[in-house]
């Protein structure tokens, strides 16, 4: 279908306003183009609002402050002649303009009214797009409708439950409650692990002028393993002043690949890492960059579409990016294209993520643009050139000294041909490579001395942004729309906290992990989570009727609320837990309470008596003070937090570092966790005469 030549007044609806902005701006004359804001009718808040007796059917209204809009729209599209729906080219997008054709439809029976899609926001792909109109695909909306039910039937199932037998106010999601169950599970890991001492050994050499270290990887035939100080001097005390060796000298060529363009999970990850950027702002600053910023005196969406699975690169995008690779970095341009396999479950429906122009390089647009929206464009034009030129090649040089029985190396790598490395600035690794001097088997060095070292070993992480997205992405659960939306959800709904840029489940985040994972296994069960995905993308594949995935999911599922709801004893009265804490205002006792932020303590004279207090995490480690350690904040509740003695003033116990369930094999005062750049989060002894876990660069704390 094509639009006729003369049609002189077409109006086309897209989602944003700053979206309709640059759109209008390449159609000119003949076109009105207006934004619907997103999901102009959906199923209502209030109420679950789907007929579970007439296969699931939901009930949709006009969303709540959006009838003026959605008035707007009608009264614009009366006086059109024809309407292009414009949404984003995803399930949700699909359904917006399966909507909003049926509302502009009830007004104007006789409407003329298609659908368009493209994957950037440039002249030639809208032109283009406006061009080959086509319907509305109803696969992709029973796939969203699917989606839709399916999460609105276990939220509103799971949340009343949780209002009873938890905490009024409480909610529970299908997707949110299985990256919950993963979070919860990595930080029991984390709690669990105690660091294990461990010593390695390195010796300084020296050749003429050049100095070096060398590490020690043998030791009487076998890897060295070291577990305190007395041990490692033992080796050092039988090999000083022994004479140390060349043993064999070995060279490797190694090429280095490319890395293939951006998906939204890998954005979101790389953006994580590299910029320290949370997905939910990397999505935001993605959508800026994809619905237009003004270059010049022209306005032009930089990326294309920014939700997507495919590594694919269209024909036209690499004969440009190939042509600005042959200007500019002539010797890295590979024979033929470069083509990346994208994941086994990749739908496949948009291009990776790219620039929508190479010509405009970061240093050509950054006084275009905000600091945080050229760091994200950076990061997409590097990692899309790049991926269109050649390896690159280094030269690994590995060297084998021997002093007795020990046997040290060193290592040293340089880059023989820098190949798409030579496109990478903000991407680029940094340079850890040291050039030795050449050597001789046989021949002798100098030892200048010896270093012993000690480490413990280090536990396992919390999920950090970059980390729970490659998770989910890997088990199948959720979908590059959804990734961003549940991590901001955990986090509003106070399931989940950041520390230190890493996700950590509150005490309410772990009470409702627990109780789902006992009561729902399956519900939160990866396995499961990801066998539903499948499905619903077989909806859209036309391969399976969306009623049936329903049906088949809710009809146990509803068994096992019920079930639930009648045998689970309420946990309320256990949350609401009797102290021996007395209240210093008004006498009465204190109870321990469940609050949003965690455990609190709260006077019995409620609402009399408002008196509340931290909850005691440790006793003071202070040896004649019997009080017990709480989290504390400065007058007025800003600044730093910190933890300090309840028998302040008398007790002046100050530490910024929190309190663990652990503590020291040493002393017996208990851990605090720490964080540095480097280790990441840590246990160290809370005593400073304690080498437990201490280092020189560690914060002393008072005591």
């Amino acid at each position: 279908m094509t639009v006729m030549a003369k049609k002189q007044n077409t109006l086309l609806i897209v989602e944003s306003p700053a979206k309709a902005k640059t759109i209008e701006r390449y159609l000119g004359r003949g076109y009105t183009v207006a934004a619907s804001m997103g999901h102009l009718i959906d199923l209502p808040k209030s109420r679950v609002a789907v007929d579970v007796e007439n296969r699931f059917e939901p009930e949709y209204i006009t969303v709540r402050g959006q009838a003026k809009i959605l008035k707007e729209l009608q009264s614009k599209a009366k006086k059109a002649d024809y309407v292009l729906l414009a949404s984003d080219n995803d399930r949700e997008g699909e359904a917006i303009s399966y909507h909003l054709r049926n509302a502009l439809l009830k007004k104007n029976g006789d409407l003329k009214i298609d659908r368009i899609v493209f994957n950037e926001i440039t002249p030639d792909a809208i032109r283009d797009a406006v061009k080959h109109p086509r319907g509305v695909d109803e696969r992709k909306v029973n796939a969203q409708k699917a989606r839709r039910v399916l999460d609105r039937l276990v939220g509103y199932n799971l949340s009343p439950l949780l209002w009873k037998k938890v905490k009024n106010g409480l909610s529970a999601g299908r997707v949110q409650s299985v990256a919950l169950k993963l979070i919860c599970d990595r930080e029991a890991e984390v709690e669990a692990f105690v660091p294990e001492e461990y010593w390695t050994l390195e010796v300084d050499l020296r050749k003429g002028r050049s100095k070096f270290p060398a590490q020690l990887v043998e030791l009487g035939g076998k890897k060295p393993s070291f577990s305190d100080h007395e041990s490692v001097d033992a080796v050092v005390s039988a090999i000083e002043g022994k004479p140390c060796e060349v043993r064999s000298v070995r060279e490797s060529l190694k090429a280095l690949r490319p890395r293939a363009p951006f998906t939204t999970s890998t954005m979101q990850q790389t953006a994580a890492n590299r910029l320290g950027f949370t997905s939910r702002k990397t999505m935001q600053i993605a959508q800026q960059l994809y619905e237009g910023v003004t270059v010049g005196k022209s306005h032009v969406g930089l990326i294309t579409y920014m939700r997507t699975d495919s590594t694919r690169i269209s024909g036209q995008a690499l004969s440009d990016v190939r042509g600005f690779i042959s200007e500019h970095f002539p010797d890295a341009l590979p024979d033929e294209p470069r083509f990346y396999a994208s994941r086994k479950s990749a739908q496949d429906a948009h291009e990776a993520i790219r620039p929508t122009y190479v010509k405009y390089t970061p240093d050509y647009v950054k006084e275009y643009l905000s600091r945080d929206q050229h760091k994200l464009y950076s990061i997409i034009w590097e990692r899309f050139v790049s991926s269109q030129m050649k390896n690159a090649r280094t030269k690994t040089v590995s060297v084998d000294f021997v002093v007795e029985d020990a046997v040290f190396r060193t290592t040293a790598t340089t880059t023989v041909e820098s190949g798409f490395q030579a496109a990478l600035k903000t991407l680029k690794s940094k340079e850890t490579s040291k050039r030795l001097p050449s050597f001789a088997e046989g021949e002798t060095v100098e030892v200048v001395g010896y270093r012993p070292e000690q480490h413990f070993t280090v536990g396992p992480s919390r999920y950090s942004d970059a980390t729970i997205v490659k998770t989910l992405e890997e088990k199948g659960i959720g979908r590059p729309s959804t990734y961003a939306p549940i991590i901001s959800t955990l986090l509003d709904r106070y399931y989940v906290v950041r520390k230190n840029k890493q996700l950590a489940p509150t005490t309410l985040g772990r009470i409702i992990s627990d109780m789902l994972g006992s009561m729902f296994p399956d519900i939160i069960e990866v396995g499961f989570t990801a066998e539903m995905e499948e499905r619903l993308d077989l909806v859209e594949e036309s391969k399976q009727e969306w009623h049936e995935v329903i049906e088949e999911f809710y009809g146990p599922f509803k068994k096992q609320v019920d079930h639930v709801m009648e045998t689970l004893e309420s946990i309320k009265g256990v949350l609401d837990e009797e102290t021996e804490e007395v209240c210093e205002k008004c006498g009465r006792a204190m109870v321990k309470k469940l609050g949003r932020y965690g455990f609190f303590l709260a006077c019995t004279g409620f609402p009399e008596c408002m008196n509340t207090k931290s909850l005691p995490l440790a006793d003071c480690p202070r040896p004649d003070c019997d009080g017990k350690i709480v989290a504390r904040r400065r007058q007025g509740g800003r600044g730093r937090e910190f933890y300090g003695c309840t028998n302040y003033p008398e007790c002046d116990f100050i530490s910024y570092h929190k309190p663990t369930n652990s503590n020291c094999p040493r002393c017996g005062q208990f851990l605090v966790e720490k964080y540095d750049k480097r280790r990441g989060s840590y246990k160290s002894c809370v005593n400073p005469r304690c080498s437990y876990l201490h280092t020189e660069e560690d914060e002393p704390t008072r005591g």
